[in-house]
């Protein structure tokens, strides 16, 4: 059933408007077919003109309630015209409805019924100015441009709601991927410290003093970044078309760094590392830096976000180089490169494979390549890269 033909449905301007419009093209055909009846002749037996008139003004009234009833009220209409000839356009309005409402089998089924009812007509009242086949065909071909132009519609209707579920899905997958690299840094960050808390209990009071403080502060922001994220899931859609492509989907961290992060908060997000215990060397060879675009620095961004969760994770204590190549016209590289033992855990990433993946589809989307694998024929330690657009 389509949501417009619901019980307790309050129809919107536009539906009101179209069925304005139907009612009013229904209502024109019984009156100049009726004027043209009169200045000819109406069709045998006469005595049911008049009739033929009022059941078909009803019929008219009628199809304010199709889209309640779609397939009554059709047909109903349908059984009518093996009798009344002005009912023909009311008929035609409600198949149309039926086409639109209903599954291709029901108005199909409705138009094999018009059919019938077609042949019933032209056998009890032939006109005597038209050939019983060429009104026939006449007939046939009104009701079969109704069905089409119904289903056709239907289907356009179809394809407009799978893309704007297919939009909602690449959002939430979107958001996704920012829950997974704001969250799993914040919490990498928590689990660093408190596992030094955990294998050094005798620790100096002010370095416990210090990490608990870490703790805490890494666990009210990763509360804040949810709670932003659980803002945006509940903030109004504004109906199927309002969900944003997931190559505009903005950044849901206002809380790690002052805005969507960029290039420019590397630094930050290094600095914070180091205070973790990373053992980390940051080497910038970028030309002409301030050129870089907004959407290229977010995902170098989120590349090295993620890349530093992983070695955190996989590899406590490794070395970690990064390093930031490129100008405009060649693009931005970042290489992440750690030197864990082959015995490393590493290759799923975090979250089962999850982060990985995700970074991939988030480089792919900014137009970009990710590699990401072990050095030295599987020996040596584990390096992400990520080529990024940089236009001249």
């Amino acid at each position: 059933m389509d949501s417009s033909d619901a019980p307790g449905h309050r129809r919107s301007r536009r539906d009101r408007l179209v069925d304005t419009a139907i009612f009013a093209l229904a209502v024109v055909f019984v009156l100049y077919t009726s004027v043209e009846r009169l200045n000819t002749a109406p069709l045998p037996p006469a005595w049911l003109f008049t009739t033929d008139q009022l059941v078909s003004m009803l019929g008219c009234a009628a199809l304010w309630l199709r889209r309640r009833w779609p397939v009554g009220i059709a047909v109903t209409l349908v059984a009518l015209s093996c009798v009344f000839e002005l009912i023909a356009g009311a008929m035609l309005a409600a198949q149309f409805s039926v086409a639109i409402h209903r599954r291709p089998r029901v108005s199909g089924a409705v138009f094999g019924l018009s059919v019938l009812a077609a042949i019933v007509f032209v056998c009890l009242r032939p006109d005597p100015d038209m050939p019983p086949l060429a009104l026939l065909t006449l007939g046939l071909s009104l009701q079969a441009t109704a069905l089409g132009w119904g289903l056709l519609v239907q289907h356009r209707r179809r394809l407009v709601l799978a893309r704007a579920e297919q939009a909602r899905h690449q959002v939430r997958e979107a958001i996704a991927r920012d829950i997974h690299d704001v969250l799993g840094h914040r919490l990498s960050l928590l689990s660093v410290h408190a596992g030094a808390l955990e294998f050094n209990p005798g620790a100096d009071p002010a370095d416990v003093a210090r990490a608990a403080r870490v703790i805490r502060e890494s666990a009210h922001q990763a509360l804040q970044d949810l709670r932003e994220v659980i803002g945006v899931l509940r903030a109004p859609t504004g109906g199927p078309a309002a969900p944003t492509a997931p190559d505009t989907a903005p950044d849901i961290a206002p809380n790690v760094v002052p805005g969507p992060p960029s290039l420019a908060d590397l630094e930050r997000l290094v600095a914070e590392s180091g205070q973790a215990g990373m053992r980390l060397e940051l080497r910038d060879e970028l030309r002409a830096r301030e050129t870089v675009p907004d959407r290229t620095g977010r995902t170098a961004y989120r590349v090295v976000q993620e890349a530093l969760t992983n070695a955190r994770k996989h590899a406590p204590g490794a070395g970690v180089l990064l390093r930031l190549t490129g100008a405009p016209g060649e693009g931005l590289t970042v290489e992440v490169v750690d030197d864990a033992p082959a015995a490393a855990g590493h290759g799923g990433g975090s979250g089962g494979g999850h982060g990985l993946t995700g970074l991939a589809e988030r480089v792919t989307l900014a137009g970009g390549r990710l590699e990401h694998g072990r050095l030295d024929g599987g020996r040596g330690g584990w390096r992400v890269r990520a080529w990024l657009p940089w236009p001249a």
